[in-house]
């Protein structure tokens, strides 16, 4: 059963930073890409970035502020956060396109870390 466990949320100040951290594991034979997505209160969940094996994307209201990186051999994706904004917390998913064992391909979610910016 794969499983994907986010932990590093917390609070902090705005213009502080945090960095996120993200593990797979479970009947894993290889993972695609992993990303980060984040939801507020009553609203839809959105994408933050996601990485590849080559190259990482990132949604605008976050370029420049935040980095992905991703430990292959710990299936371990990681988002370092810089200049954080109020605008910036609420709860942070991962996520991972992961290849099994059983050669099926799924997608698959974290439970959530929370992220507050706050004075």
């Amino acid at each position: 059963q794969v499983q994907l466990v986010e932990s590093g949320g917390g609070l902090v100040q705005p213009g502080g930073s945090l960095r996120l951290s993200c593990v797979a594991s479970g009947g894993i034979f290889s993972i695609y890409f992993m990303g980060w997505y984040r939801q507020a209160p009553g609203k839809q969940r959105e994408l933050v970035g996601l990485i590849t094996s080559g190259t990482a994307n990132y949604a605008d209201s976050v370029k420049g502020r935040f980095t992905i990186s991703r430990d292959n051999a710990n299936n371990t994706v990681y988002l370092q956060m810089n200049s954080l904004k109020p605008e910036d917390t609420p709860v942070y998913y991962c996520c991972a396109n992961v290849q099994t064992i059983s050669t099926r391909t799924e997608n698959y979610w974290g439970q959530g870390t929370q992220v507050t910016v706050s004075s």
